[in-house]
């Protein structure tokens, strides 16, 4: 197992890589562009006993950007959730690894893929856990253009009002999504100013630089009486020269030659 959280997030974009190869399949450069934010969550912050994943005071992770799936696939089976070789049946028929984040894995909490349905579940959890006197959070994971979402304004509309300080959203703010530019899609700015607008601890950070992620997800951070946004800065297919900043690899798979060539650039980055 990856001992810290630099190793565990070049494990992830390994696996991320090695998997979408192998079931020729998309949403690459939305798993690498998260990859280190991932890390840092199964590393550093959540609470979490891999070996009972259904332990009752475990923080609830959802990553709502169900498309990226890979990413979190990974992250789990290197904590231990499951076996690694589970890996290899990413994408098959009758796979529980499905193209989609699937519950039906250990360590995952809810099926995601349709778009802006994990920040409204995530906060009826949170609220469910305020009413009960538990002390366990709501992490969420989004994409930025998962924003243009209606039903995720509904929740950041709700969350405030109910006093969920218990709630954490994460955005991986790359700036790419499916179609386009986010800026020529749909434009967000001033993102962090509407999340405070709407009454949310605000705080930006470089979704790559771990101990950022470090404080930003720390207690005293996230002791603010209000529920947290973190909006992290990324860069689409990170790690990779030939994916990064490239609309191309929300949706191509790497063919062997490039895979290789990735694994090499990811290799020489560790080695350095």
């Amino acid at each position: 197992m990856p001992q810290c959280s630099k190793e565990l997030a070049a494990e992830i974009r390994r696996k991320s890589l090695k998997m979408v190869a192998r079931a020729n399949a998309s949403h690459i450069g939305g798993a690498l562009s998260m990859a280190d934010l991932l890390a840092v969550l199964y590393s550093d912050v959540l609470r979490i006993k891999p070996d009972q994943p259904s332990w009752l005071e475990r923080d609830r992770f959802i990553l709502s950007k169900g498309h990226s799936c890979v990413g979190l696939y990974a992250a789990l089976a290197c904590r231990g959730f499951f076996p690694e070789d589970d890996l290899l049946n990413y994408g098959a028929d009758g796979s529980d690894l499905m193209a989609h984040v699937s519950h039906k894995l250990p360590g995952v909490e809810f099926s995601t893929g349709s778009l802006g349905h994990g920040l409204p579940f995530a906060a009826g959890k949170a609220l469910a856990a305020k009413r009960r006197g538990w002390d366990w959070r709501a992490f969420v994971l989004l994409s930025d253009g998962e924003l243009d979402e209606g039903s995720n304004w509904e929740a950041i509309l709700f969350a405030p009002q109910y006093k969920l300080d218990n709630l954490v959203i994460i955005i991986d703010y790359n700036g790419i999504q499916s179609l386009g530019s986010v800026s020529e899609v749909l434009e967000l700015a001033p993102l962090a100013d509407k999340f405070r607008a709407f009454h949310w601890n605000v705080i930006e950070i470089d979704g790559h630089d771990h101990d950022a992620i470090r404080e930003a997800l720390s207690e005293s951070s996230l002791r603010s009486g209000r529920p947290t946004c973190v909006i992290a800065a990324t860069i689409k297919g990170k790690g990779v020269s030939f994916m990064e900043n490239q609309l191309l690899w929300h949706y191509r798979p790497p063919n062997d030659e490039l895979l290789a060539s990735a694994l090499a650039e990811l290799d020489t980055a560790v080695s350095k």
